[in-house]
């Protein structure tokens, strides 16, 4: 990954303004040192990232932004002034008017089975709400209810709990 970072940090210089975006920064730039990092492999892709990330002082127009749903696994190097300076910490959808802001953008394009998918599966051609010869789905509420009902949480309480410890540690930073 060392070779193809350095060219992707070279190719958004020379494309500024830009935006780079790394999901699940916690499996680029975990903490350097730990065991079963064979031949230091990691260490050395962790290190060319941070040399990366210095370097853009020069560059006012690269932003780089990092996703992760494991800020502890991160080296800590990575979050030094200078290189990702601010923490958005995005939590579960614990109350309710948090889940029905959720629930409203997911249903706000509901005009296809695709976007049905999202709650459940999505109406057959035999379902009273789609009217023949048409590729229109009318949805009622019951078809709504029927989907919420049938909804399973993404996120078990321990893992919510162990979520909740980690915002209160990167709250004191």
């Amino acid at each position: 990954m060392g070779p193809n970072l350095s060219s992707v940090f070279a190719r958004a210089r020379a494309a500024a303004p830009c935006i780079i975006f790394f999901d699940e920064l916690d499996s680029l730039a975990p903490s350097r040192g730990r065991s079963g990092d064979s031949g230091g492999v990691m260490d050395r892709v962790v290190s060319q990232l941070l040399a990366e990330l210095d370097g853009l002082h020069s560059t006012q127009d690269v932003f780089v932004i990092g996703a992760t749903n494991r800020p502890d696994l991160l080296d800590p190097a990575l979050l030094r002034p200078g290189r990702f300076d601010k923490l958005v910490f995005v939590g579960a959808n614990e109350d309710r008017a948090s889940q029905l802001r959720v629930l409203s953008a997911i249903t706000r394009n509901l005009c296809s089975p695709a976007g049905m998918g999202n709650l459940a599966s999505p109406p057959t051609l035999s379902s009273p709400g789609l009217e023949p010869g048409s590729s229109a789905l009318m949805l009622t509420m019951e078809d709504l209810l029927q989907a919420a009902a049938r909804l399973q949480p993404s996120v078990s309480e321990q893992e919510l709990l162990r979520y909740k410890r980690i915002q209160h540690k990167f709250a004191a930073c």
